[in-house]
């Protein structure tokens, strides 16, 4: 009895004890690996879609409060699918600003330019440009899509190329994916603004 205990495990124990132990840890490892991932992913996608919910907020607010820029021209200068230009005050003094919204390299940008000078004026190369949102994926999908004064909320919109004094409504639209090899779907915000000033009812 006592010989038997002093023998231990034979070679053929140690083997298989070794094999399940490399089993157990190589599945427990795998296991952390993929929540890791899915982990990442999820923050990821999480951090993707709440910096698009507030550009699309940001230019929401902005635009609702279009006016004529301080030289005059009309409040809405350009409707294009991928860009749009219009004049409003994003700060406490009187001078309104050029801001224009525009998507590129699957990025939604911002450009403000503040009139400057006297006689006032907007200096193209004066543009700040930021970026407002990343891994948008409107490739083929209009980010912007325009509406005039006939909107009553199920009307489609108008056809390229959009006169800009036509426009009451517009509507913005991010796909937001942030790897579209990994994660399951683009995210989609819609939101549509009525411009204040340009209401006719």
């Amino acid at each position: 009895m006592s010989k038997a205990i002093l023998r231990g495990f034979s070679l053929l124990e140690v083997i298989v004890s070794i094999g399940i132990f490399v089993l157990v840890i190589g599945g427990v490892t795998a296991l952390l690996i993929y929540a890791f991932r899915n982990n990442k992913i999820i923050w990821e996608q999480l951090s993707t879609q709440s910096e698009g919910r507030k550009a699309a907020q940001d230019f929401t607010n902005e635009l609702r409060s279009a006016t004529p820029s301080s030289i005059g021209a009309y409040p809405l200068a350009q409707a294009l699918p991928q860009e749009i230009i219009f004049y409003t005050n994003l700060d406490s003094d009187s001078l309104r600003e050029r801001v224009r919204y525009f998507f590129a390299s699957s990025t939604l940008k911002k450009g403000v330019i503040k009139p400057e000078g006297d006689p006032l004026s907007y200096v193209t190369p004066n543009e700040v440009i930021t970026v407002v949102a990343r891994d948008v994926a409107n490739t083929s999908t209009p980010v912007f899509s325009y509406y005039d004064q006939t909107f009553a909320g199920s009307e489609s919109p108008l056809t390229q190329p959009v006169s800009a004094t036509a426009v009451r409504v517009v509507q913005i639209k991010l796909q937001l994916e942030e790897n579209p090899t990994i994660s399951p779907a683009p995210f989609n915000i819609e939101a549509k603004v009525e411009i204040r000033n340009l209401k006719t009812n």
